[in-house]
């Protein structure tokens, strides 16, 4: 294309007067301004102007393509905005960007914090529990919340948590002549219902939040003894080699704690389990750690279940590995792929031992014992030992 159709600009509470010279020249030009009716109220657009629809739908937008059009969003359309959503829809020469700095940007510059080490997130549609894996003691986060009531709901949250003695400070309207900025303690904060679009910043006091290491506490997982323990978990998760953007499949995942620490680490799995009590245990855990959104819950038996499912990079399979089932699964991985998977049977231990010949990898036997009462003194009472295979396609 000659020159690109739409226009992405970013605009902040000072309206017009904050845009660019190309910022303003693409609205005077666009046959058609789409934005929330906060957007086109600070730009005056009146006569061309499209609120956004409810549901948010990209449909109107597209359906201008080759005519000069323009989209408003808050600040920086690439932070949490509409602009990378729109993007991927679109060519390159299709699109060209105007951004304004961001509520982040804002926030983080009227508190004096350095942004690079601040955690930020939209929760504006989002589950509150999306906090979790950043919550530690003495963390910096900023949040953008839907309104003074959602702002409310967060303090609530985080009081009945622990971390009631942290500060939070409410930030509305920045950039603007109606910026506001209040600072309290969380668990003494009092929503302001009359605020719209709001950030909230908070510097974290409170419990030490979860580890970054392999090998959580069982007794964070909601489970029914189906669940690999934690010294077990942090060895297959050290063979599994987690890294963001990858994709795992956790197959007979009983409690998800594998999918869990997986995701913890900036990947994606999905976690497939038979048995609907278990299913329903794994959907409580990805919720509790801010993870639904990470880890998609399947219900049914491998291999069948398997079938139209993305190649993953990595495969575990925690009990249950049989000669026809590797088969087919080992025929849908891709070369390079990682697989782990655990046996405490003898009939699983020789099958493993035959795959270790066939197609080599670490073949490794675990045996743990943990110290309890007998009488008045102490022994020790070891688990079943359990065997791990690991190879890579």
């Amino acid at each position: 294309m000659a020159s690109p159709w739409l226009t992405i600009i970013g605009i902040g509470e000072d309206g017009l007067a904050g845009l660019s010279e190309a910022s303003r020249k693409a609205l005077a030009e666009a046959e058609t301004i789409f934005g929330g009716e906060r957007h086109l109220a600070l730009a005056g657009v009146v006569d061309r102007g499209r609120p956004w629809p409810v549901p948010f739908d990209m449909a109107g937008v597209l359906s201008c393509r080759g005519r000069p059009t323009a989209v408003l969003a808050s600040g920086d359309p690439f932070w949490h905005g509409v602009g990378g959503t729109l993007a991927e829809k679109l060519e390159a020469g299709e699109w060209i960007a105007h951004s304004a700095p961001s509520t982040f940007s804002l926030a983080a510059s009227r508190l004096g914090w350095r942004l690079e080490a601040v955690a930020c997130l939209g929760l504006h549609a989002a589950p509150v529990e999306r906090l979790v894996p950043h919550l530690v003691d003495r963390a910096r986060i900023i949040v953008l919340v839907r309104d003074g009531q959602a702002s409310g709901d967060l303090a609530k949250w985080l009081t009945d948590r622990g971390w009631g003695r942290s500060s939070i400070w409410s930030l509305s309207a920045l950039g603007g002549p109606r910026e506001r900025i209040s600072h309290h303690r969380v668990d003494s904060y009092t929503a302001e219902l009359d605020d719209g679009l709001v950030a909230i910043a908070l510097e974290a006091r409170g419990p030490r939040g979860l580890a970054r290491s392999s090998g959580l506490s069982d007794d964070l997982f909601v489970h029914d003894g189906q669940i690999t323990k934690r010294p077990v978990r942090a060895l297959a998760l050290s063979a599994l080699a987690p890294r963001p953007g990858e994709t795992l499949w956790d197959i007979g995942a009983g409690s998800g704690s594998i999918s869990v620490e997986w995701a913890l680490c900036g990947g994606t799995a999905i976690a497939i389990e038979a048995a609907e009590n278990r299913a329903t245990n794994i959907r409580s855990n990805a919720s509790a750690f801010g993870l639904a959104h990470r880890i998609t819950v399947m219900q049914g038996t491998a291999p069948d279940i398997l079938s139209g499912l993305e190649a993953p990079d990595a495969v575990f399979v925690g009990g249950g590995l049989n000669a026809a089932m590797f088969d087919a699964i080992w025929s849908r991985l891709e070369m390079g792929t990682r697989l782990v998977a655990h046996a405490v049977t003898l009939e699983t231990e020789a099958l493993f031992a035959d795959l270790h010949r066939q197609h080599g990898g670490q073949l490794m036997r675990v045996e743990i014992a943990h110290a309890d009462s007998l009488g008045r003194y102490r022994s020790w009472v070891a688990a079943r030992p359990v065997v791990q295979w690991s190879a890579v396609r």
